[in-house]
C-alpha cells in the first residue's frame, strides 16, 4: 500500500540499524535541550548574582560585593567560554553532524522515510480493529 510506512521492502536488520540511529539522535536532541537549559539557568544565576552584589553593596558589605563582582559576575564557566559558546560549539560540531548523518542514512537507505522501525513496531503492537489502535491516517486495518 502506498501509505505503508513499515517499508516491507527493507531488511529487518537495516530497519533496526536505522531505528537505533534515530534513537541515538533523539538522545542527542534531549542532551541538546538539557544544554540549552544549562545555558539559561547559568545566565539566570548570573543575573541573580548581580542583584545580590548590588544588595550586599547597599548593605555595606562592599569588600565581599566587590570580590563577587570582580571574580564571579560574568565569569567563564569553562576555559575561555560562556555557556552560549558551549551551545554554539555543540550545535556546530556535534549536533549538526549527527543530524546530517541521520538524514544521509535515511535518504541513502530508506528513500528519506523516517521512523520505519517505529512504524513496524506500531503494526506489531497495536490491536487491529480496536478504535484507539488505528493503523494511521488513510491506512486500512
Amino acid at each position: 500500500m502506498a501509505d505503508d510506512r513499515t517499508r516491507s521492502d527493507l531488511d529487518d536488520t537495516l530497519v533496526a540499524g536505522l531505528g537505533k540511529l534515530s534513537e541515538a539522535l533523539e538522545t542527542v536532541e534531549h542532551a541538546r535541550g538539557l544544554l540549552y537549559g544549562f545555558h539559561q539557568l547559568t545566565g539566570k544565576a548570573d543575573l541573580a548574582l548581580q542583584d545580590a552584589v548590588e544588595l550586599l553593596r547597599k548593605a555595606g558589605a562592599t569588600a565581599l560585593a566587590d570580590d563577587l563582582d570582580r571574580d564571579l559576575v560574568g565569569r567563564n564557566v569553562i576555559a575561555d567560554r560562556w555557556t552560549f559558546q558551549i551551545v554554539e560549539d555543540y550545535d556546530a560540531n556535534y549536533w549538526t553532524t549527527f543530524r546530517d548523518f541521520d538524514a544521509r542514512a535515511r535518504h541513502e537507505l530508506a528513500d528519506g522515510d523516517r521512523h520505519v522501525y517505529e512504524a513496524r513496531m506500531k503494526q506489531t503492537e497495536r490491536t487491529k480493529g480496536h478504535p484507539a489502535h488505528e493503523a494511521g491516517p488513510a491506512l486500512e486495518d
